[in-house]
């Protein structure tokens, strides 16, 4: 299995970080609990395209910096032989409107996956698959476009440190409370470019009392990279093949 394979069993949507309201001053705390029906990030699955427990908290001041941290269950470590349940996520940065209409955000943010380690045996080892990423994001209207960097190798390719990941996305109110949520990304894997690739999906949502449900559809080119499909080592599937995510999210 090559290296790249095992880095992007760990990458996929655009909402892996929380977006944070800074309307909140009252309360600048604020905790959320989701459950879905496959944790896709950046159009791979996480979970082995199965259903996923995430949760997190947030904390923003109100000049505009904000601080945080959330959790997900994933299969991708253990199923390359690993020891980690988990992804744990820390993040902190600022975010704040500039100009009418137009609101920017910058930030760092680490992946970490406690008990990652990888049997010594294992053809990929050594590999540390914690990856620290800096990011901006530019929101004008219902359009977001964002720009992820990586400082380390990212989720465990060797010489991968400098990849980036480009998306884009907005957000429109069809009628009935209900949003559409159309994204396109691309992730660039320094040097290994053989197994770059873009990712789609589209999102409707909508909350009831509380509760954001939302459903879509996820898609990836993973097939016809470098001639692979990125499969899973428990099952062989294609774990960027196309397929529908529900889920359900409370924020309190």
């Amino acid at each position: 299995m090559k290296k790249s394979l095992l880095a992007l069993a760990a990458v996929a949507t655009f909402s892996a970080v929380p977006t944070i309201s800074f309307a909140e001053e009252v309360n600048p705390l604020s905790f959320n609990v989701s459950l879905t029906s496959d944790y896709r990030y950046r159009g791979i699955s996480q979970s082995r395209l199965k259903p996923a427990v995430q949760g997190g908290v947030d904390y923003a001041f109100a000049n505009g910096l904000y601080v945080g941290a959330w959790a997900s269950y994933i299969k991708w470590i253990k199923d390359f032989g690993g020891g980690a349940n988990f992804e744990v996520d820390l993040y902190g940065g600022w975010k704040g409107e500039v100009a009418k209409g137009l609101t920017l955000d910058f930030g760092l943010l680490t992946y970490q996956y406690p008990g990652h380690d990888l049997p010594s045996t294992h053809p990929l080892s050594p590999v540390n698959p914690n990856t620290l990423e800096i990011y901006g994001a530019a929101t004008y209207g219902p359009a977001t476009v964002k720009y992820s960097h990586s400082t380390t190798n990212l989720f465990g390719t060797a010489n991968s440190k400098g990849s980036g990941y480009f998306e884009a996305a907005a957000s429109f109110e069809v009628g009935g409370g209900v949003s559409l949520t159309p994204h396109v990304g691309y992730q660039r894997v320094a040097h290994n470019s053989d197994f770059s690739y873009t990712d789609f999906s589209l999102t409707a949502s909508k909350d009831f009392s509380g509760f954001l449900v939302s459903g879509g559809v996820v898609a990836t080119d993973t097939k016809d990279v470098g001639g692979y499909s990125y499969g899973s080592p428990a099952n062989g599937k294609n774990l960027g093949r196309t397929g529908a995510v529900v889920s359900v999210k409370k924020t309190f």
